[in-house]
């Protein structure tokens, strides 16, 4: 089923939660609303369901204008975060309901019906719970059950809100990875909500980007993530250092002149002495050890190393493989308020460059983000 989703809005009294919101999803796809809470992506889910109409726009199914269709005609199937599944049915009564609460005319037969709730435990890989009851089962269990379950009623469309939101970490990254795979199984048309960047990243065809009940942007997780759109979408897809400085002619200062680092921003070239702002990745920064070596003759006080941020080492995380640095940088304009600047380096670098908490360090960014007008 493809969804065409044209300029909805929605207000709730005096709040927009949604603001000329418009997407169009392919038949076959997965998509993730990935966004802050608040920022209208359940909202615009449970329109899409039909459990919310909306004040303006249009939703329209393989061609057909949906937008005022009951819930019960719009052939969705709708996984909650907390499960919501039946507490005194046992797992295979639980997947049945759907199938058993049709109209008399459509129900199939219990035999139909016994074999094809079989067939979806054995998809979701749990048909020996089937006498089981919720208050057995696992969080990840039960979920599997509910997408079981929803899946029961044939849905042309999947929906999915926070799925794996009340679950714990190890299990959340197995679930992603099962619901791919059972995605690429069925094809069948699926959203899901989600404040996890890396759940949208990991499992979705596309990502929607939302932000105060509008569309931030739109694209493959690569694409989202290479060419963030706004500093929002930048600042929201995971961590990163926000630095302050002015941009003139391509290049970009960070800092005072004589230790500062210069980004080229070709794409800027025609701008002229306007504050600017640059996200860096903490991958992105290079760390070396800082020392002010004057070049003679320069009253200036520049050194003989690469321009940089010069920061102290206030903070050192080992994490596995690499170790997370945080720093403060000497010139606090250079951050917000000069807040803490984060650089992940191998545990080796860290080991072999013994980095001592207190010591001056020397920050160079090799890749970073430059919007101008701000900062």
């Amino acid at each position: 089923m493809s969804l065409q989703i044209s300029h909805i809005s929605k207000n709730f009294g005096s709040f927009h939660a949604l603001q000329d919101v418009s997407v169009d999803i392919e038949s076959g796809e997965l998509v993730a609303l990935l966004g802050p809470s608040g920022c209208g992506k359940t909202t615009l889910l449970r329109i899409i369901a039909g459990l919310e109409t909306a004040d303006a726009g249009n939703i329209v199914c393989d061609g057909k204008d949906t937008t005022h269709e009951h819930v019960r005609d719009r052939r969705v199937g709708f996984v909650f975060q907390h499960y919501a599944l039946f507490r005194h049915m046992s797992v295979f009564d639980n997947v049945a309901f759907g199938l058993r609460m049709k109209p008399r005319a459509l129900r199939p037969s219990a035999a139909v019906i016994r074999q094809k709730v079989h067939d979806l435990l054995s998809l979701v890989q749990l048909d020996w719970l089937a006498d089981q009851y919720p208050a057995q089962l696992s969080g990840g269990q039960r979920q599997r059950i509910a997408l079981a379950r929803a899946l029961a009623v044939e849905p042309q469309m999947l929906l999915l809100d926070e799925p794996f939101g009340a679950l714990d970490a190890k299990v959340r990254k197995e679930l992603r990875r099962w619901l791919r795979r059972l995605h690429d199984d069925l094809h069948v048309t699926s959203i899901f909500v989600t404040h996890d960047q890396e759940e949208a990243l990991e499992v979705a065809d596309r990502v929607v980007l939302m932000n105060a009940g509008q569309v931030a942007q739109i694209g493959t997780p690569q694409d989202v993530w290479d060419h963030p759109a706004s500093p929002f979408v930048y600042g929201f897809l995971g961590d990163v250092n926000l630095f302050h400085g002015r941009a003139h002619a391509g290049e970009m200062l960070i800092g005072a002149a004589h230790h500062g680092v210069r980004l080229a921003t070709p794409e800027h070239s025609l701008v002229h002495d306007q504050k600017a702002c640059a996200y860096v990745r903490p991958h992105d920064l290079d760390v070396q050890r800082y020392t002010a070596s004057p070049t003679v003759g320069n009253a200036a006080g520049s050194t003989d190393q690469p321009g940089g941020i010069i920061a102290t080492l206030t903070r050192a995380v080992p994490a596995g493989p690499i170790v997370r640095l945080e720093l403060q940088a000497l010139d606090p304009l250079a951050t917000d308020g000069g807040q803490l600047i984060e650089a992940h380096i191998s545990a080796q670098l860290y080991r072999d460059q013994a980095f001592a908490i207190g010591e001056t360090l020397l920050l160079t960014p090799h890749k970073a983000r430059v919007f101008v007008g701000q900062g």
